[in-house]
């Protein structure tokens, strides 16, 4: 309280000065800044990761602080621009930056660093740092002295370190005087830089530099300062990166079940983080409570295996007794012998019925409904199990009791297995995505013959200051978020979330847009979107505006020619005039012409019926089509 006034939590803890930054250096307090890395938690558990998997003597060479800074397979990674999950180089616009600039040293990435900001970028010295380093622009030096300075750079001032140096060199600073001179470019006082000019020109003349060379040399430290990074900071955060490329790049299991287990709780980033193990030839296999820990694991080489701490509705107390148990040696061997086994006082029906719908029990046996379908008997017999233990029963006969309660098995409860669609919906319950399948995995055949391209694949200009530089776009996806709010008009519009497998993209729904399509914009429905795509600058990625969306019986419709319905004469064609009528009259007055393949072994004729009856080809009319008997394929021809 002599320097500063200060202010406290109620306890007297956690003291914070009233100052701000400014004022706290002025009275004469140091300050740092301590800038806590969740990379670094990532770098610590990938490495424990990759020691697990190493014989002894192996991982004791494992030194992640004394890398070599040449690693081939690292800048191999890096000019490939397969960067996601790497430190501060996983935007899709540092993507694009890196497949220019192919770094091929540590000074390349911390250049990057340094590189990668709105200033830079917009200011065009990039551009002029990469044709400089690829030798499609020449480099040169303000000044022979400065080659030693510049040279790492190719002549371009990147540096706030550079601006100092160059005044050290040409005009005699000292360093302390340097980063007074550094200090007062990035005030930009016009009084303050009078009187710095005329300290270097005074400086540069003592050592035979005359003021028409020095002059332009301090406009251009000017002029780069503007832009110019701290070189400290971003060597930092450099050697942060090539760790975290370096981990993939050699351990890519052990690396991305760190990085998994990092943000289990962001399921945005664990759908994307998935797809990019799958893009890796790395295989994401289901939650296990034979297997799996409460964090991702590394299973081998080669596979990832689900954490448990990812599943939804089921808390770290009731993953710790199930993994103690475990690791007492003995599997987990049916549904009765987990519940009986397991402290069912912190596993409650919520938590088994999570359990179930993730896949965690797949290897208990049966298949999850009949899991399901056994539960309340499971739990059951597991508290009855309980209560006689707890009983402390004594005769001569309670320890055979007790012996055989702990084997207790009864089958499982008979129940018609879940279809995919079920089985899909249940892990997105639990897991906030899917991972056995996907439901757009039937479609992806058919989107292809009107979607050009996948979410991962779409590109867009860069923004414009804080503009969105827009282009058209058509694209597909399940819609696995939707948030709605009121519009400046007073109208409600929306922004949804677009799930293709590959990625992920945010649209947003203005509420002209909402109004018209407001029935088909619901949760778990596949839709086509025509809209504009453009660069977000405040998340980097990219996100799009809808001017229409179709669910895919409206998008056959707009884009398909006929439904073609293939008939076998060998089965069911006795009826088939009735049973086609009565099937295809509820979608009638659509747009799409059918087509009957009528096929027997002598011929191939092709049916076109009258424009009466055509039809909207929706999922459902395909389905009831596809079980008529004589019917043998039903697909939209386009």
């Amino acid at each position: 309280t002599e320097y500063t006034p200060i202010y406290c939590e109620d306890n007297g803890a956690g003291l914070v000065s009233q100052y701000d930054k400014d004022d706290v250096e002025s009275v004469g307090l140091v300050k740092f800044d301590f800038l806590g890395l969740k990379t670094l938690t990532v770098i610590d558990w990938a490495v424990k990761n990759v020691k697990a998997m190493l014989p002894p003597d192996q991982a004791a060479k494992i030194d992640i602080t004394n890398l070599p800074l040449d690693d081939k397979a690292s800048y191999d990674l890096l000019k490939r621009a397969e960067t996601t999950a790497v430190f501060q180089l996983e935007s899709r616009g540092m993507k694009e930056l890196i497949k220019r600039l192919q770094p091929d040293t540590f000074e390349d990435i911390v250049a990057l660093v340094a590189l990668f900001r709105p200033g830079p970028l917009q200011s065009g010295m990039v551009d002029d740092f990469v044709n400089r380093k690829h030798g499609r622009a020449k480099v040169d030096y303000p000044h022979p002295d400065l080659e030693p300075v510049l040279k790492p750079t190719y002549g371009v001032i990147v540096y706030q370190e550079q601006v100092m140096q160059i005044a050290q060199v040409l005009a005699g600073y000292s360093l302390g005087g340097a980063d007074m001179l550094r200090r007062a470019m990035g005030k930009k006082k016009a009084e303050e830089m009078a009187q710095q000019r005329a300290l270097f020109l005074e400086g540069a003349q003592k050592r035979d530099i005359d003021e028409k060379t020095a002059g332009p040399i301090f406009d251009l430290m000017e002029k780069f300062a503007e832009y110019g990074f701290n070189k400290s900071h971003s060597a930092a955060y450099a050697l942060v990166a090539y760790q975290t490329a370096w981990l993939k790049a050699h351990y890519p299991a052990a690396f991305m079940a760190a990085v998994l287990s990092a943000d289990m709780d962001n399921t945005d980033k664990v759908v994307g983080l998935i797809d990019e193990c799958r893009d890796m030839k790395l295989t994401v296999l289901p939650p296990d409570v034979n297997h799996s820990k409460i964090k991702f694991t590394v299973e081998d080489e080669s596979s990832v295996r689900y954490g448990l701490g990812a599943i939804k509705g089921v808390g770290e107390a009731a993953l710790a007794g199930i993994i103690e148990e475990r690791e007492k040696g003995k599997p987990f061997t049916s549904l009765f012998d987990f519940c009986q086994r397991v402290d069912m006082k912190k596993i409650n029906r919520r938590v088994m019925d999570s359990l179930v719908k993730s896949g965690a029990l797949d290897s208990l046996g049966g298949h999850r409904a009949s899991l399901a379908a056994s539960l309340t008997k499971a739990l059951q017999i597991a508290d009855q199990h309980r209560r006689n233990n707890d009983s402390g029963q004594n005769d001569m006969f309670g320890l055979m009791i007790a012996d055989e309660q702990e084997h207790i098995e009864e089958p499982l409860n008979e129940a018609p297995e879940w279809s995919e669609e079920q089985l899909l919906i249940a892990e997105k319950e639990t897991l906030g995505l899917y991972l056995s399948g996907h439901p757009i995995d039937r479609y992806i055949d058919e989107l292809a013959k009107f979607i050009p391209k996948r979410i991962n694949e779409l590109d867009a200009p860069e923004a414009k200051g804080y503009q969105r530089n827009e282009i058209p776009v058509i694209t597909a996806g399940l819609i696995v978020a939707i948030r709605t709010m009121k519009g400046r008009n007073g109208g409600r519009m929306a922004f949804i979330t677009l799930d293709d497998q590959t990625a992920r993209l945010e649209v947003r729904v203005f509420a002209e847009v909402y109004e018209q399509y407001q029935s088909v914009l619901q949760p778990d429905k596949l839709v086509v979107m025509q809209g504009k795509i453009g660069q977000d600058n405040f998340t980097g990625g990219l996100a799009a505006t809808a001017d229409t969306v179709y669910d895919i019986a409206r998008a056959r419709e707009m884009c398909g020619k006929s439904l073609l319905i293939t008939i076998d004469n060998q089965v069911g064609v006795d009826n088939l005039t009735d049973s086609l009528q009565a099937t295809l009259f509820p979608f009638k007055a659509g747009l799409v012409t059918v087509e009957l393949e009528y096929i027997n072994q002598a011929a191939r004729t092709l049916i076109r019926l009258g424009d009466d009856w055509k039809v909207s080809p929706s999922d459902e009319l395909m389905t009831q089509l596809s079980a008529l008997p004589a019917v043998s394929a039903v697909r939209m021809t386009y």
